[in-house]
């Protein structure tokens, strides 16, 4: 079942907020130059209001746009349509997820697995930063990510639920 998110132009479109973020990389959201992971961010309430079909699609699609910015032979497709689909059913089968602990958590686990994702595939192309670097840099993002997600993925997630709601009258 796929919920009703995608019928909302507005929120599909909010998406493209995570590239633009990607190539914005704010300063003051930086830790040790590494921001935060943005497409976990957002596909994370996503998937948890929406369900696990529009999870992996809303993964899918937004690794299909943030792979089109780097073009470095690693793809964040793969992580981010699984975690959607995750996601998804943690939200469809599971208690309802809305503490920030969790909320935080699932982001820093999010966080880690699409990292060492692209640093699994990188290690078969030429060598572009070394894995002591890679290493940090998916530390500093996951926890950043995580210390992020309880503030964000909580308003998105408020917000998206309400429009998922059965309407009273």
């Amino acid at each position: 079942m796929v919920g009703k998110l995608h019928r909302h132009p507005w929120f599909v479109a909010s998406a493209l907020l995570v590239p633009w973020l990607t190539l914005a990389s704010p300063a003051l959201l930086r830790l040790s130059g590494a921001p935060p992971s943005w497409a976990v961010l957002w596909l994370l309430p996503w998937a948890i209001s929406d369900g696990p079909v529009s999870g992996a699609l809303a993964g899918l699609g937004l690794g299909l746009l943030l792979d089109a910015l780097t073009l470095d032979g690693a793809t964040q497709i793969p992580a981010l349509v699984l975690l959607g689909w995750w996601w998804g059913r943690l939200g469809r089968k599971g208690p309802p997820l809305e503490r920030s602990f969790s909320l935080g958590l699932l982001a820093l686990i999010g966080t880690f697995l699409l990292g060492l994702s692209l640093i699994l595939q990188r290690l078969g192309l030429p060598p572009q930063l070394p894995l002591a670097g890679s290493l940090r840099t998916l530390l500093t993002q996951t926890l950043l990510t995580g210390l992020l997600a309880p503030m964000i993925c909580s308003l998105l997630l408020l917000l998206w639920r309400q429009q998922n709601a059965p309407s009273r009258g």
